[in-house]
């Protein structure tokens, strides 16, 4: 099936969030709908000419998780934020949880800040496991190392620097606090409140 790139516009105009760097990141976006149609395509023809069995098929399929991944991350990313944020329920399942699997949503909070303060280009993401239950927060290098196997993406912050440097040159630290304002917390609570519970 071909990907469509969705509108994000609504995003523009977000306080800490220059329209000029909204729009490249927009642009970046669009670029990893564009590849996965591409190396789906690719792989497709490949495969209907008989070559599923070379490298380049391989090498191709291997990119397409890559490209997959940097495509829905960003929509995960700018579906969780909103112009001018959405605070934390208090009341709500999530807010309940965190301050239960981390000692308050404060300590969430700093521990989810520290994360997306380490060097590295990638992501910082909430995740639940769906077996135990337990919130994490994790670092995702690139787009597809670190996701934890069958866990619920709840909330997602990127932090490669095409995210952040056009306005904050070198201090991620002053683009966090800009991600956090900005933050849509009832569709986290919305992601948490539909996220699977499993047993294995």
């Amino acid at each position: 099936m071909a990907y469509t790139a969705k509108s994000y516009d609504h995003l523009l105009g977000t306080p800490g969030f220059s329209d000029a760097l909204m729009k490249n990141h927009f642009t970046l976006y669009q670029g990893y709908v564009t590849n996965t149609n591409k190396v789906n395509d690719e792989l497709a023809a490949l495969a209907a000419d008989g070559k599923a069995a070379t490298p380049a098929f391989a090498e191709m399929k291997r990119r397409l998780g890559w490209e997959w991944n940097g495509m829905r991350l960003h929509e995960y990313y700018f579906g969780n934020m909103k112009n001018g944020g959405a605070a934390l329920d208090g009341g709500s399942a999530l807010a309940k949880k965190l301050a239960a699997d981390f000692g308050s949503v404060e300590a969430w909070e700093k521990n989810f800040r520290a994360v997306g303060a380490m060097r590295g280009i990638g992501w910082t993401a909430l995740y639940q496991d769906p077996v135990s239950g337990q919130l994490m927060n994790m670092w995702i290098g690139e787009h597809d190392g670190g996701h934890p196997a069958g866990g619920t993406l709840l909330m997602i912050m990127d932090v490669f620097e095409h995210a952040f440097m056009l306005d904050y040159g070198l201090k991620r630290p002053d683009y966090i606090e800009a991600f956090f304002k900005a933050i849509d917390w009832s569709v986290a609570s919305a992601r948490f409140d539909a996220a699977p519970k499993l047993a294995l």
